[in-house]
Order: structure tokens, then C-alpha cells, then sequence
């Protein structure tokens, strides 16, 4: 396991009875002192990367050997911001690529679950997120993927994960956890593939991660004694409170596609205690990221909630810290490592200066670390792996020619909810074919990517385009290939389209492409840097609204979780549709 240590302890003790020069010291700062509360003015010494004394009782006295004074004039001074769950994928960037656009924001340290790429590409790909974040001027911790694929024998990815691919990838130097453990039905029920993985990562001394929507009562209890210890799925504020009150870690989640801050702090804002409440962000685009920020605006929207500043800094913080079993981190203390910001209104969440390890590594907005570029051979892979594709396969098959039929869908019940639930409707069939009854109803494809010729259909209502498709080889979990559409004809170019380019998002319209947005690593990262990923999400974003999604603040990813088997009530797989309370499939067309 991870252990943040000095690289000489004796030097550090040393410094910190100031008979040794100190690197840094901030000065006349207003320190945000995470373990009593309080904000004090004070000065904070420095030594190879780790804090070696913080002065409380003389502020302003500099009368040991330092080699660099930073005057604060007064700012706060709070810990670098980490972020307790979030896919880098989902920012549709490299590592590399993330770390340029966080680090402005005040992250240095965020634990990243690279299930996204390990479905596309199993263990060679979370091999690839650690080797590729390595050397950054920040902190990217890896929780090994523990649900590939989410459901076994419901969804079908390019990559199987046991308590074999935990063992293994438990000896790279940055893993810490296993991550987040959707499979919750199978913690629940004793499931031997779930018990074993949690068991290896007992052995490691891994911390577990939870993921558990909508769990109560004593499904809840049986979850928890399976050993997850933070969920990040509650949606309710109701929710929210049971699973606290249980002792679940709850990670204040607030994504691009699910936003939860209101309500979760509407749940617990009356408890006594708030260190068990954390933050994440889970998935958040890039574009997001540059305009309103990470972290640090999750802060900033729980405070507008109602969250005292110092309450939010803490959960961001020392709470994140303690979440993922992490020592030495998220505090301005002594021995704990010096990540910290520099910022002159806690509310309003914007940095001024960012350190990582003691050295500065943003101003102002702006980048001042050296980020080197670099490749990897993975990155050039192919993983649109199926077989070309005709109109006809995007056909639903009838039992009859003409008449009426009854089908099973899946309906969206809000705008801007991922939760879907079983309806049952009757519809018209023409020539074999189903008349859409209007134009929120739309058919559905999976196709699998990974080798294995399994296209399933059926019908979907909600999702918020009245026209034209849309398509997504990001699509969670399995990440194979969701097409929405009216026509065959429009759902094909939207597959020949992405398969031409490696995967990535398209919208479509009566036979022309409207946008699109390559992500050729994995069907899910783009080359560019979150400037040029922003651009054309931007412009993917004015297409889908032209097709009919004008409801959504981001539409971009309104059809990722469609394909995700854990999430409620019912989805769709490669397979067909699931029904997530009892993983049974759900024949579209009614006896």
C-alpha cells in the first residue's frame, strides 16, 4: 500500500526544529486548520515537499534559515483539493491532458477508477492510466476496476475481471483500492466472484469502495457487512441519511451528468458530525472542467446549499484523505504532505497560487509546471472490433406483419435523471415494421465492440431527441456502441461513422453527419488537450440540441448510462434489456 513518507526523516525533524534551512515558508497566511475548525493567521515551514512546522503562537517571525518567503498578504491557505471518485476517462482526456486543466483548479490529488478503459482494454489498459500519470505535478491514485464487466453474462466487454486481475494489479505503486463495487446484488447475496476480489484486497490492505443506488433497509446492512465503506450514488436526500447514519461514507457527487450537492446536503445538513461527508466528481467532461472548475466548484455549490467553507474545505480534504486510507495527507500540519492553495475567498473557490509537494504549480488559472507529452503504443489500438453492418440490423423484428403489438420499454423518468424504469405500450407494425407513436419515442441499439456479433434493439422514451440519432462508444460500463435513432438508415451512418474514426460520440440527422467528436484511444479519449476536446464537444452539444435535446443543460452525454445494468430500473445490454432489480433479461415484445 501507497505510503506518503519523507525521503530523509531526520532532515525533516531537523527543519522542523529549525536547525536546518527550510525550503518554503508561507507567511502571513490564514490558514484553514481542518482538525479544530478554526481559521488562523499563522506562517507554514516547508522541507522537501512535506510541512515541517506551522507557527501559530509568533506569525510573521521568521528568525530560523529559510530559503524562500511566499507572503500570503492575508489569503487563505487551505490543502490542495482531492477528489475522492472520478473516471479520468470521463473527461474524454489522457492523464496527461487531465492533470494540465485540474491542477489550475486546485486538485493534486485525485483517486481515478480506470473501469471505463479496462472494459475496452482489461489490464493492459489500467496498466496504462498508472504508467501514463506518472510524473506528474500531481497525484493520481488508481483503484483497481472491480465490476468488469458490471453484471457477468448480462453484458459482454473486452475484458473479464476476477480476484486473478485484483491480485495482479495490486502491486502497481499507485493502486490503493478497489473500486467503487456496483455489483452490489452480488455483495448482497455472498456472490463468490465479489467476495473474493473484496477478500484480496483485504490482503493488500486495500480500502473498498461502495457504490450502492437506491439500497435500503437490510439489503443496506448486507451490503455494508460485505465491506464497502463510501457510496457516491445517493440521489435522495432520504437516502442520503440512512446510508450516514450507518456509517457509509457519503461522497457528495456532483458530475456532468448527475448532479446530487442539493440534495444530499439537504439530507444530512441538520447531523452533528461531518467527517464522514466527502466530495467527488466522478464524471466530469472537460469542457465543464475548464469552464467552472472540479472540485473546487462542487465546493462552491455546496456552499451556496449551506455548507459552512471550512465544513466543504474539510470534506474535500482530510475527509477525502481518510476515505481512501491515505496517511499524511489533506491537512497543513506537520509531517503531512505540502500540497496546498493559496486563495483569497473560501467561498468563491477560485486559486490564486497551487503547490504540489511544496512547489508552485499554477497562478492564477494558468499552468506553470512542465507537463512533458508523451505516447504510448496502446493508444493507436483499434477496439471497433464488429462486423460490417446493413440498415436491416437495425430493424426490430415484429412476431407480426402488419397489426398491433405490445412491447416492453424503457422510459426515462426525468430530463435530467439516469434513472429508467419498465413501461409497456401497444404500437403499430407496417410491413413488418414499428411506427414510432411519437417523437420522444425512439428505437435503441447496442452493438458489441468487442468481437462478438450481439446487436440487441428495442424501443426507448425520453432520452430528449425528437429526430436524427445519436450514438456513443462512451457508454457505461461495457462502453460498447448505443445508438438512439428513428431510422435504420440514420443509425448505420452513425456506426460507420464511428467505426471510421475508432469510436467516439456522432450526431445524425435525415443522412448527414451533424457533429462529431473523435475519441480514437479506447473508443473514449480524445488526442487533444481539454482546450481542443472542449471545441468540439461545444459543437456536439449545439447538434444534439438541434436534434431535440434543448432540456438539458449538457446533453452531450444524456445516453452513456443507458447501456449500465447496475443502475435503476431497467437498462439495456448487448444482449437486450435488463431488468436490474432481478438481472433478468426483458423480451421486448409481450405475450
Amino acid at each position: 500500500m501507497l505510503k506518503l513518507l519523507p525521503k530523509d526523516t531526520r532532515a525533516l525533524l531537523r527543519a522542523a526544529l529549525g536547525e536546518i534551512e527550510s525550503d518554503t515558508v508561507f507567511t502571513n497566511a490564514r490558514i484553514v486548520n481542518v482538525f479544530t475548525g478554526e481559521v488562523l493567521l499563522g506562517d507554514v515551514y516547508v522541507y522537501d515537499g512535506f510541512i515541517a512546522h506551522v507557527e501559530y503562537k509568533n506569525p510573521g517571525v521568521i528568525d530560523v534559515p529559510v530559503k524562500e518567503k511566499v507572503d500570503c498578504r492575508g489569503m487563505y491557505l487551505i490543502p490542495g483539493l482531492i477528489d475522492a471518485h472520478m473516471h479520468i476517462e470521463s473527461t474524454m482526456l489522457t492523464p496527461r491532458n487531465f492533470a494540465k486543466a485540474v491542477i489550475p483548479k486546485g486538485t493534486t490529488t485525485v483517486v481515478t477508477d480506470p473501469h471505463e478503459i479496462g472494459n475496452v482494454f482489461g489490464v493492459e489498459g489500467v496498466k496504462y492510466m498508472h504508467e501514463s500519470s506518472e510524473g506528474l505535478p500531481m497525484r493520481q491514485l488508481i483503484d483497481i476496476p472491480s465490476c468488469i464487466p458490471s453484471v457477468p453474462g448480462k453484458e459482454f466487454t473486452g475484458a473479464v475481471f476476477t480476484s486473478k486481475e485484483v491480485e495482479e494489479l495490486s502491486s502497481l505503486e499507485r493502486v490503493i483500492g478497489l473500486a467503487e463495487i456496483m455489483d452490489f446484488l452480488g455483495v448482497i447475496h455472498g456472490d463468490e466472484r465479489m467476495l473474493s476480489e473484496i477478500a484480496v484486497a483485504r490482503a493488500h490492505g486495500l480500502y473498498l469502495q461502495g457504490h450502492a443506488p437506491m439500497v435500503s433497509g437490510r439489503m443496506l446492512s448486507a451490503y455494508l457487512c460485505g465491506g464497502p465503506e463510501s457510496d457516491h450514488e445517493s440521489s435522495m436526500a432520504s437516502e442520503a441519511l440512512e446510508k450516514y447514519r450507518l456509517g457509509l461514507r457519503i461522497d457528495m457527487r456532483e458530475s456532468s451528468l448527475t448532479k446530487n450537492v442539493k440534495e444530499i446536503w439537504k439530507g444530512l445538513k441538520n447531523s452533528r458530525y461531518f467527517d464522514t461527508l466527502d466530495v467527488c466528481t466522478d464524471d466530469r467532461e472537460s469542457e465543464d472542467i475548464l469552464t467552472v472548475g472540479h472540485i473546487n466548484d462542487v465546493l462552491r455549490l455546496a456552499i451556496k446549499e449551506g455548507m459552512d467553507p471550512i465544513d466543504a474545505v474539510k470534506s474535500a480534504t482530510i475527509n477525502n484523505a481518510r476515505e481512501i486510507h491515505m496517511e499524511h495527507l489533506g491537512a497543513i500540519a506537520p509531517g503531512y504532505v505540502a500540497d496546498l492553495c493559496v486563495l483569497p475567498d473560501l467561498k468563491a473557490m477560485d486559486m490564486h497560487q497551487v503547490y504540489f509537494g511544496g512547489k508552485l504549480t499554477a497562478e492564477d488559472g494558468k499552468l506553470l509546471a512542465d507537463i512533458e507529452d508523451r505516447t504510448y503504443p496502446i493508444e493507436e489500438r483499434d477496439s471497433m472490433n464488429f462486423r460490417p453492418l446493413t440498415a436491416d440490423d437495425f430493424v426490430l423484428k415484429t412476431p407480426i406483419e402488419n397489426g398491433e403489438v405490445t412491447v416492453n420499454y424503457i422510459e426515462y423518468t426525468a430530463p435530467y435523471s439516469a434513472i429508467t424504469k419498465k413501461a409497456v405500450m401497444k404500437v403499430k407494425v407496417e410491413n413488418g415494421r414499428i411506427i414510432l407513436p411519437d417523437a420522444d419515442t425512439k428505437f435503441v441499439a447496442v452493438v458489441n465492440r468487442f468481437g462478438l456479433d450481439h446487436i440487441a434493439l428495442a424501443i426507448v422514451k425520453g432520452t430528449g431527441n425528437t429526430t436524427g440519432a445519436l450514438a456513443s462508444t462512451v457508454s457505461h460500463d461495457s462502453h460498447n456502441l448505443t445508438i438512439v435513432y428513428d431510422t435504420p438508415e440514420d443509425a448505420l451512418l452513425c456506426a460507420n461513422t464511428l467505426k471510421e474514426c475508432r469510436g467516439g460520440l456522432v450526431t445524425v440527422k435525415d443522412g448527414k453527419v451533424l457533429a462529431l467528436l473523435p475519441l480514437p484511444i479506447a473508443g473514449l479519449l480524445s488526442k487533444l488537450d481539454a482546450e481542443g476536446t472542449a471545441a468540439l464537444a461545444r459543437k456536439m452539444k449545439e447538434a444534439d440540441r438541434e436534434v431535440g435535446l434543448t432540456e438539458l443543460e449538457n446533453p452531450l452525454l444524456r445516453i452513456a448510462t443507458l447501456a449500465l445494468p447496475v443502475a435503476p430500473e431497467i437498462k439495456m445490454s448487448d444482449i437486450g434489456m435488463i431488468d436490474v432489480a432481478t438481472q433478468e433479461v426483458v423480451p421486448v415484445f409481450v405475450d
